[in-house]
């Protein structure tokens, strides 16, 4: 298990779709081992593969309030089979996107089908900041990414602090 390097917007790489995974084997835990080494370090809630540069379609996460127990859940090809009408607003942020927050409406609700990190097909039912979690991560596997939901001002402000942040960390 290992921390890996974590893309940061603008990257052409995030704005890739993921492709579906055709089994769960040593390859693919190990990469679940290291996303969530690599979220844990950030520090941040969750994960998605392309975000460390794999166009896989496998998200992490931990929305556990207790630092001293993790709670990590695993998502293989995740699909969202249904969402609530009820919308909720959450203030997020992005490992891709640092240091950066806004609110983002979303449905309050949601059902996702995926593979977990054994394998075995599951179907969960996910309301509140885990619908949130799940719903942001998903949006990665589509090359979305939170601010794309925000006006092309915001947007643009937002992108052009990154653009000086990256900048300041490849010159030191």
């Amino acid at each position: 298990m290992s921390v890996k390097k974590i893309l940061i917007e603008p990257n052409k790489l995030l704005r890739q779709v993921s492709e579906p995974v055709e089994k769960v084997g040593d390859e693919e835990r190990a990469l679940m081992d290291d996303m969530l080494d690599t979220m844990y370090d950030a520090p941040g809630i969750g994960l998605a593969a392309i975000q460390i540069g794999v166009p896989k379609r496998i998200i992490v996460m931990d929305i556990g309030r207790d630092e001293n127990k993790k709670e990590p859940r695993y998502f293989v090809n995740p699909v969202i089979k249904n969402k609530n009408e009820d919308k909720a607003k959450y203030e997020e942020g992005c490992l891709s996107v640092p240091d950066q927050f806004a609110e983002i409406e979303r449905p309050n609700r949601c059902e996702v089908e995926y593979l977990d990190y054994d394998g075995k097909k599951q179907l969960l039912r996910a309301d509140g900041l885990l619908a949130t979690c799940i719903q942001h991560e998903m949006d990665h596997l589509e090359g979305i990414l939170f601010i794309d939901y925000l006006s092309k001002l915001k947007k643009s402000m937002i992108i052009k602090k990154l653009s000086k942040i990256k900048v300041n960390r490849e010159i030191f």
